[in-house]
């Protein structure tokens, strides 16, 4: 197999950052390359800061330069396997894909295969030669929907410049508890959870992020939203959801227990039982194509449990009483309204 080219490093230092350790900063700017690897690259002087060899924890003021070449990481470890993808675009640059629920992302501890990393490289051999795969962003294990998957080293570029500028566009699908009058927008910083290094938690210590979202359908219980993300930090709508008192609909981890609406039918109070993973599809992707430049667009419909659900929801009868159904004002890059409460 030949190897790629090196990967040329040329990043000012945002000053948004400034008050960061170097490495720390760095791991924003490369969110493809592990904290341990980029520590490596600045010990070595692979990486240097206006030219200077400096140690990884290094404060930052903002406006320096970093600069080096790095080898990009293969990933020799994992193996082709054989699963089926459903792909929406493929061409020399870049692969969509439609992520059903259940399928892992990355291998890890607990799933060493059967990922989708194991799929890509047996559909595009040529991705054992990206870092992760071509991967540049996630969904989790239980989410379903579109991701983009990059095939050369100019895409994975083009790709994490697009998701750190927020020019990317991720439109999401969910069933939340409880019944929201109209959309609005969380702008609350996520960060770890204080006690359980496994969950994330809105904390005031987290990073920025942002989440807009709009009421498509009101049920007695429940609310069917579309959400918009401005920053991809890890179980975001998760946890911005569980934050506003309205977690997803089977969520495991920041669900809490079940909850049944009041006279809830046998039917869906057996639907909601029945739905263990979250209620999460991601609907729609917008981005700028690396080679063309032009911008593109795919939609992926809702899976067939969280169609099934929706229809339960609805035969159960909606939330009457409620002002009108739509979320006053974003209006995105496809013209839509994103409309707050008054």
């Amino acid at each position: 197999m030949n190897m790629p080219a090196p990967e040329r490093i040329d990043h000012i230092i945002p000053a948004e950052l400034s008050g960061q350790r170097l490495d720390q900063a760095l791991a924003e700017l490369l969110p493809d390359h592990s904290r341990a690897r980029i520590q490596q690259w600045i010990k070595s002087g692979v990486l240097r800061l206006d030219g200077r060899i400096v140690k990884p924890r290094e404060p930052i003021f903002g406006g320096e330069r970093v600069s080096g070449e790095i080898e990009p990481e293969v990933a020799v470890a994992d193996q082709p396997q054989d699963i089926p993808l459903v792909v929406r675009f493929e061409d020399d640059d870049i692969l969509i894909i439609d992520k059903p629920a259940g399928l892992v992302v990355h291998p890890a501890a607990g799933n060493p295969d059967g990922t989708l990393v194991n799929a890509l490289l047996h559909h595009a051999p040529v991705t054992a030669q990206l870092p992760r795969a071509g991967i540049v962003h996630r969904l989790d294990k239980d989410t379903s929907g579109l991701l983009v998957v990059a095939k050369s080293l100019r895409a994975h570029t083009a790709l994490v410049e697009q998701l750190q500028a927020r020019t990317m566009g991720r439109e999401y699908q969910a069933i939340a508890c409880g019944v929201l009058v109209s959309g609005g927008l969380v702008d609350v910083p996520i960060g770890r959870h204080g006690t359980d290094r496994k969950r994330m938690a809105a904390t005031p210590g987290g990073k920025p992020a942002v989440t807009h979202f709009r009421v498509l359908e009101r049920f007695r219980g429940h609310t069917h939203l579309a959400l918009k993300l401005e920053t991809g930090r890890t179980h975001q709508i998760r946890v911005h959801m569980a934050f506003m008192h309205h977690p997803l609909v089977g969520d495991p981890v920041y669900g809490g227990r079940l909850r049944l609406p009041p006279g809830c039918t046998a039917e869906l109070s057996a639907a909601l039982k029945a739905f263990k993973r979250q209620a999460l599809h991601a609907r729609k992707l917008t981005l700028t194509h690396p080679g063309s430049g032009k911008r593109m667009s795919w939609t992926a419909p809702a899976p067939a449990d969280f169609q099934a659900l929706l229809e339960v929801l609805r035969a159960d009868g909606g939330a009457d009483g409620l002002p009108g159904g739509q979320p006053t004002s974003w209006i995105d890059e496809d013209g839509v309204e994103w409309i707050y409460a008054e």
